[in-house]
């Protein structure tokens, strides 16, 4: 639940936003009366200090007159909410502002009729007074949770602001009723931080820590020699040890394994020396037109032997060869 306080007193909104629960601020004319400033001087230097939302109240009746009044405050600063009675002419002006996405918050909201037809216009918020309700004799959280019931049954976006509270029992039976947030006066947040058992705590544990020992305080250090916390300094970048760079070692060359290929060394020149003997040719008969196709045996290297009728080689057969020549 968010914590709104209702005051234009910059002080108390200072103090109140020091205690770290302060979510926003709500005036009216009678706030705003008591600061001697106009309303959109009292806004604009509110603004200045809370970044949280700001609700702050028309006083026209008729709908021309609160859509004019209604864009001069949100044009003041993005979190302003404008603040609308629940009247025919509010609700009226209510549509038209949440047609140009300026939000409202529906004051003045006391059944959960009204609540209804607030929402349905487009209202942001409502604000129901339910200290006020109870003051008549009415059951202003009866009617807050008849509210809640109709939101939630028909999904509407529009949020719940308890306001005009006068005691810290409001606030709790509004934080059990689940209100989105709760505005109060200055006396009122203040009173949330007291209790009387509290306080004589406080005063008893404090009576008890008076009798205690003194804690024995821990030696001083010396301080180190200038010399020793030099290195300690922040010195400029060029004044800064540079770190010593270590040599990467170069692994040993691997030796060459017998049989393998050194690719590091220049191979010796090629030397072909002609053979005396001329090559022995083998020839083969061939069925198709064309001749015999000679294979060159290299010096030195012997023929496989063939069973291959067709292959003739003039080292076995020189007559035969000569003939095969001729033919």
């Amino acid at each position: 639940m968010n914590l709104f306080l209702e005051s234009a007193n910059i002080d108390e909104i200072k103090q109140a936003l020091d205690w770290g629960v302060l979510d926003g601020v709500s005036i009216n004319p009678a706030h705003v009366a008591k600061s001697g400033k106009t309303q959109h001087q009292v806004v604009e230097e509110i603004c200045g200090v809370v970044s949280g939302l700001i609700c702050a109240e028309t006083t026209s009746m008729h709908s021309d007159g609160i859509v004019h009044q209604a864009r001069e405050l949100a044009a003041i600063h993005p979190s302003v909410i404008v603040k609308v009675p629940l009247t025919k002419e509010g609700l009226k002006a209510v549509k038209l502002l949440a047609d140009e996405g300026i939000r409202c918050n529906v004051t003045m909201t006391f059944a959960p009729l009204q609540a209804l037809l607030a929402a349905k216009a487009g209202a942001c918020f409502v604000s129901p007074y339910v200290d006020r309700l109870n003051r008549v004799g009415d059951d202003g959280f009866e009617v807050v949770e008849n509210i809640k019931k109709i939101f939630a049954n028909y999904r509407f976006s529009t949020k719940l602001l308890v306001a005009n509270i006068r005691s810290p029992l409001t606030v709790m039976q509004a934080a059990l009723a689940g209100a989105d947030i709760c505005a109060m006066p200055f006396d009122v947040l203040s009173a949330l931080y007291s209790h009387p058992l509290t306080e004589q705590c406080i005063d008893f544990f404090l009576k008890d820590a008076a009798k205690l020992p003194p804690e024995p305080r821990p030696p001083i250090q010396p301080l180190r020699p200038k010399e020793e916390s030099r290195d300690r300094e922040i010195r400029p970048r060029d004044e800064m040890p540079k770190p010593a760079l270590t040599p990467v070692p170069t692994p040993p060359p691997e030796p060459v394994r017998a049989g393998a290929l050194d690719l590091g060394r220049t191979p010796a020149p090629l030397t072909i020396t002609p053979s005396k003997t001329p090559p022995a040719i083998i020839m083969r008969r061939s069925s198709g037109k064309s001749g015999p196709v000679p294979v060159v045996k290299t010096e030195g290297q012997a023929v496989p032997p063939t069973s291959d009728p067709s292959i003739l080689t003039p080292d076995a057969d020189s007559g035969s060869s000569g003939s095969a020549a001729s033919s």
